[in-house]
């Protein structure tokens, strides 16, 4: 691992084509952006710079359980390197539903990984940037519920929450809830208050429990056409109720998977690039071989397909998504810009997960974290060639 770059310390330079644009660029930089200036002479390589991607939805990754409270601090550093790798920079360590001791078990164990990081003064400290909680509040139905334990699902409690909060000394950014429960609008009212995101998801609810959450103050959908029945009223349920409210910001498995493509690309038209964001929902299997695996208390296992299914079933348990092939599907299968896509995994979800510092891209005093990579526009495949985090590159290709 890499050593985290001093204050004070001289500052760096990286240069690199702006996706879309014919813009060169050098970014000069400590641990936050010093000056971008734009360069006349070409790129000397087709090599494109972007500020480093950004995922709000990872339940674990490199072979690694992020909900399991034994999992090893060493195994946790192992599953970060292997994200810095994808060109990821900043991630949500996503908690789904469980017993409350689980849950605060799952979240002490990675803050203490994430400290252990910070007294070795690795940069990779920083990779960790807040919790989400996905559960256990959601709904209890088959379909809604996904994977989730129906045995944990419980109702929202303001209390519950402060307890996690106290266990994650205040790291805890976004919580899935769906909004069925009667309790939903004034625990999200509280959330927010709280300066917590609040994102509906794995629900049944509906327009006007919806609309009672948003009023609320909820901000996002979570892994938006996820979640759900398989057969919904045609002309009002749930997702649409979702699409059209502007003041919903969605999160999309842009897989191959769990959307199709028709949807993929509706949904995107219908929330707009600004209030889209990609997210891999990507579990222990994440780059790793098939075969059985965990998701918290539930059994899973990895199809050579690439499909994460509950073991000996069909249905869905997250994914095995690296967020570099996201964007590149995004453009494939979405038919939007590499510039829309990156957008899509970069300011998006920085400004929808109230990330400090990364919400204006290559700009003078944002963090200092970026993507080198290479695009073929024939196969629409993106390849990470450099990645750095805080002013440290931790992942040279």
């Amino acid at each position: 691992m890499s050593e985290s770059v001093e204050s004070g310390s001289a500052p760096k330079t990286l240069t690199g084509q702006i996706a879309g644009t014919s813009s060169v660029v050098q970014v000069e930089y400590t641990s936050v952006i010093q000056a971008v200036d734009e360069l006349i002479r070409p790129p000397t390589a087709a090599e494109y710079l972007s500020p480093g991607f950004i995922d709000i939805q990872v339940n674990g990754f490199g072979g690694v359980d992020y909900n399991d409270p034994s999992s090893s601090h060493e195994a946790i550093f192992g599953s970060i390197r292997k994200m810095l790798e994808t060109g990821v920079t900043r991630f949500f360590p996503t908690i789904i539903t469980g017993p409350e001791e689980r849950i605060v078990g799952a979240i002490r164990n990675l803050l203490a990984a994430k400290r252990e990081l910070e007294r070795n003064r690795m940069a990779e400290s920083n990779a960790i940037e807040a919790f989400h909680i996905e559960g256990p509040h959601i709904s209890p139905e088959d379909g809604p519920r996904g994977a989730h334990p129906v045995q944990h699902v419980r109702k929202p409690d303001v209390n519950e929450f402060q307890r996690w909060q106290d266990a994650a000394e205040g790291m805890i950014r976004l919580v899935t809830i769906s909004p069925e429960w009667p309790e939903a609008p004034d625990y999200v009212s509280h959330l927010m208050r709280s300066g917590v995101v609040a994102s509906v998801g794995h629900t049944k609810a509906s327009s006007e429990q919806i609309a009672a959450v948003v009023d609320a103050g909820a901000t996002m959908s979570t892994h938006l056409g996820n979640g759900a029945h398989s057969v919904l009223p045609k002309t009002q349920n749930y997702i649409w109720d979702q699409l059209v409210d502007d003041r919903l910001t969605a999160s999309f498995i842009i897989d191959g998977i769990h959307i199709p493509r028709a949807f993929i690309r509706a949904g995107l038209r219908a929330k707009g690039i600004e209030h889209s964001v990609l997210v891999t929902d990507a579990v222990m299997p994440a780059m790793c071989e098939p075969g059985p695996y965990q998701l918290g208390e539930v059994a899973v296992e990895l199809k050579p397909d690439g499909r994460v299914v509950l073991r000996g079933g069909t249905r869905l348990a997250g994914s095995a998504l690296r967020m570099d092939h996201a964007l590149s599907l995004a453009v494939h299968l979405g038919r939007v810009s590499l510039r829309e896509a990156l957008a899509m995994a970069t300011v998006n979800p920085a400004r929808a997960g109230r990330i400090a510092g990364r919400v204006r891209g290559l700009a003078t005093g944002e963090k200092a974290d970026f993507v080198k990579f290479r695009w073929d526009d024939n196969t629409e495949h993106l390849t990470v060639v450099e990645t750095v985090l805080a002013g440290t590159t931790v992942y040279s290709a």
